[in-house]
């Protein structure tokens, strides 16, 4: 079934898993490639510490807390990006997925600054959550009749109904700040930009109409 994988999702489900290897060798030494939070001060490019670099908003994506953050977010990955790089080709795919990553990491920045602002504490981020939860809008976009199993509990439910299910979830976690350790309003970064994109892609308002877009952008029923 590995074999079998698209190119680019089998490449990023062996990048998370070789550097979870590393995190658990190396521990503390890969904290400069978590997300940091902006400090009042801003950020120092020359001091790679326990501070915001450019760089962290991609490299956040690849780290993970734990063996079974890993495993969910790479499920997902494999159950979602699979088809969509069938759908989309691997250049297009890995756009998508790096974006939505970015993306996510600044919303998160901008939670992270407006909370040390109003005197509380923000943490480090680490995950592929934000890339994921993309995926999973897309899907529910080009795919909304497909039926999904929900692993807890298992109840299936349309593709599109689900992306909205989990939208609502994590909209009224991050507000009611349920579940303190789970960037929520970073999940809802990666569906809102990997949202702009297939708009963006699909020539739709705020960008603008461009002709007809592509056939492997429509909606599958």
């Amino acid at each position: 079934m590995f074999q079998r994988l698209p190119t680019v999702t089998k490449a990023l489900l062996i990048a998370n898993g070789l550097m979870f290897l590393l995190q658990w060798v190396l521990g503390d030494a890969l904290a400069p490639l978590m997300l940091w939070p902006v400090s009042e001060g801003g950020f120092d490019p020359f001091s790679p510490g326990q501070n915001f670099q450019v760089w962290q908003l991609l490299t956040y994506g690849f780290l993970h807390g734990d063996f079974m953050h890993l495993f969910f977010n790479m499920f997902a990955l494999f159950m979602f990006g699979a088809p969509l790089e069938q759908t989309w080709g691997e250049k297009r795919f890995l756009t998508y997925y790096l974006v939505c990553i970015i993306g996510a990491g600044l919303c998160q920045l901008v939670v992270g600054w407006w909370t040390l602002s109003h005197g509380g504490d923000a943490y480090p981020t680490l995950g592929a959550s934000g890339a994921v939860y993309g995926l999973l809008l897309a899907y529910g976009m080009l795919f909304p009749n497909q039926q999904i199993m929900l692993l807890f509990p298992p109840i299936p439910m349309k593709a599109r109904t689900f992306v909205i299910v989990f939208g609502v979830i994590e909209l009224l976690s991050g507000l009611n700040g349920w579940q303190p350790g789970v960037a929520h309003f970073a999940h809802l970064g990666g569906m809102l930009f990997g949202w702009l994109l297939i708009r963006y892609w699909r020539g739709q308002p705020p960008f603008g109409r461009r002709g007809p877009k592509p056939p492997h952008l429509r909606r599958v029923k």
